[in-house]
C-alpha cells in the first residue's frame, strides 16, 4: 500500500503543472486511454525493480530550472554536413521558419496536432498502441505520460526507399523549459527510412518514438544526445519489426545530469533483425541508463545489443537488458554486450543483463564487463611519442568502436567520431592532462 500510495504522490505532483491535452477524435480517445492506465500505474519511486540504480525523483517532481543560467553551446550543429530534411522544435514546439518543406519524395510528414483533425488515420493503429503493449511485463510510465501529454511531435509514413534522412532537430532556448513530444513513425512493405534525431531539447524531456516497421521495410536511427549538462531526459523507443525487415538504432549520448534511455522492441515477424546500439562518454555528475527489453516473438529472428560507456570523475552508468525468447521462436540468434570503461576509481558501472528462453533451439549470449584503461597499451603509445591525453583518447576511441561500427552509414559514422574526438579533447584540456 505504500509504495502504491508513493507512486499515486509521484504522478500527482508530475502532473500538476501540465495543460491537459485533450485532443479530439482518435487522439483523444488515444490520450483519455493513456491518462486511465497512467492512473492506475502511477509513476515510478527508487523502489521499483527497474528504478533501483536510477532515482527517478528529478523526472517526478515539480520542475525546478537550474541555478546556472543556460548557455547554448558553440559546437557545429549535429550531422551539419548531411543532406537532410529538417524538422525543428524549440523547447518541444515545432518551428516552421527553420525547419524545412515537409514535402519528400516517398514519405507524408505531418504535426501531430494537424493531424487530430481527421476522423480516421493511419496512425490509429500506431499511436500509443505500442506504448501500451509495451508496458507488459514492466510498467514504462513516463512512456504512458508522454502519451498522454504530448503536445507536439511529428507523424511520419513512409511508402517508399527514402533517398534522404529526415532530422528532428531539438532546440533548447528557455531555462524552464520542461517538455514532453511523442512522435509515431510507420513503415510500409519494403520501405526504407534513415531517422535523425539531435540537439539538447529541453531542461527537462520526456519522449515516445513509436515505430512500425513493414514486411521487408528498413529502419535506420540515428540520435546524439550532447551540449547541455544540466539536462535531464527520460525518452522511449518501442518498435514492432515485421517480417524480414531490419530495424537499427544507435544513441551517442555525452553530458547530462541524468539520462535515461529505454528500447522496447518486438521482433513480430519471422526472419526480423533488431540491432540496439549505444555510447556514451560522462564526466562528473554525469548518470546515465540505458534500459533494453527485447522479445522474440516470431522464428529465425535476430537480434543485437552493444552498449559501451566511459566514465570518468565520478560518472555512473547503468545497463540493463533482457533478451525475451517466446514459446515458437525457434531458430532465434540473441546478443548482448555491455561494458565500460572506468577512467578512475570513483565512477561506477552498474548492469544487469538478462536471458529468458522459452524455445529450445537458439543461440543467445550475454556479457558484461567494467575495468580501467590498458596500462600497457597507453605506456606503448607514450613509448611511441604520443602525448598522455592523446593515447588516452585512442583508447577511448577504440573501445566505443563496436557500438558506432552498428550505424551503416559511413557519414554519419564519421561525424559521431569527430565528435566524441572533439569531447574527449575538451575534457582533456579542462583536466590538464
Amino acid at each position: 500500500m505504500a509504495l502504491a500510495q508513493a507512486k499515486e504522490d509521484a504522478l500527482t505532483a508530475r502532473v500538476s503543472g501540465l495543460t491537459l491535452a485533450e485532443g479530439k477524435g482518435w487522439l483523444g480517445s488515444a490520450r483519455a486511454n493513456a491518462r486511465a492506465r497512467l492512473a492506475a500505474m502511477g509513476l515510478p519511486v527508487r523502489r521499483d525493480e527497474y528504478w533501483r540504480y536510477t532515482d527517478p525523483a528529478s523526472l517526478v517532481a515539480p520542475f525546478a530550472p537550474s541555478a546556472a543560467r543556460y548557455q547554448p553551446s558553440d559546437e557545429p550543429e549535429a550531422f551539419d554536413g548531411i543532406d537532410r530534411l529538417k524538422i525543428v522544435f524549440v523547447d518541444g514546439v515545432f518551428d516552421a521558419d527553420a525547419s524545412d518543406d515537409l514535402t519528400l519524395a516517398g514519405v507524408a510528414i505531418e504535426r501531430l496536432e494537424h493531424a487530430e483533425q481527421a476522423q480516421i488515420h493511419w496512425a490509429q493503429g500506431t499511436y500509443g498502441m505500442l506504448e501500451a503493449q509495451g508496458q507488459t511485463p514492466v510498467a514504462r510510465p513516463f512512456a504512458t505520460l508522454a502519451t498522454a501529454h504530448a503536445t507536439d511531435g511529428v507523424l511520419i509514413r513512409v511508402t517508399g526507399r527514402v533517398a534522404r534522412p529526415v532530422a528532428l532537430i531539438y532546440v533548447h532556448a528557455s531555462d524552464s523549459s520542461d517538455v514532453i513530444l511523442h512522435h509515431c513513425v510507420k513503415l510500409e512493405a519494403g520501405a526504407k527510412l534513415t531517422l535523425l534525431e539531435s540537439g539538447p531539447a529541453a531542461a527537462r524531456l520526456t519522449k515516445v518514438l513509436e515505430v512500425d516497421v513493414g514486411e521487408g521495410a528498413e529502419f535506420h536511427h540515428v540520435r546524439l544526445q550532447g551540449r547541455d549538462h544540466d539536462r535531464r531526459a527520460a525518452t522511449h523507443v518501442f518498435a514492432r519489426i515485421g517480417a524480414h525487415a531490419l530495424f537499427k538504432s544507435f544513441t551517442l549520448t555525452a553530458n547530462g545530469r541524468l539520462t535515461r534511455n529505454e528500447a522496447v522492441i518486438d521482433l513480430a515477424g519471422p526472419s526480423a533483425r533488431a540491432h540496439i546500439a549505444g555510447a556514451a562518454v560522462g564526466d562528473g555528475d554525469f548518470h546515465h541508463d540505458d534500459t533494453v527489453f527485447v522479445t522474440h516473438t516470431a522464428p529465425d529472428c535476430e537480434s543485437r545489443q552493444v552498449f559501451k560507456k566511459v566514465l570518468m570523475n565520478g560518472a555512473t552508468g547503468v545497463f540493463q537488458g533482457k533478451i525475451l525468447v517466446k514459446p515458437g521462436a525457434q531458430k532465434t540468434d540473441g546478443y548482448q554486450i555491455s561494458q565500460s570503461l572506468l577512467l578512475d576509481g570513483d565512477s561506477q558501472f552498474l548492469a544487469k543483463p538478462e536471458l529468458e528462453i522459452y524455445a529450445d533451439d537458439v543461440k543467445c549470449s550475454h556479457g558484461s564487463t567494467s575495468g580501467a584503461i590498458d596500462e600497457t597499451a597507453l605506456f606503448y603509445l607514450q613509448s611511441r611519442g604520443v602525448s598522455r591525453a592523446s593515447a588516452q583518447g585512442l583508447l577511448v576511441l577504440a573501445f566505443l568502436a563496436e557500438a558506432i561500427q552498428e550505424v551503416d552509414d559511413e557519414a554519419i559514422a564519421e561525424d559521431i567520431r569527430l565528435r566524441l574526438e572533439g569531447w574527449l579533447a575538451r575534457h582533456a584540456a579542462k583536466s590538464g592532462r
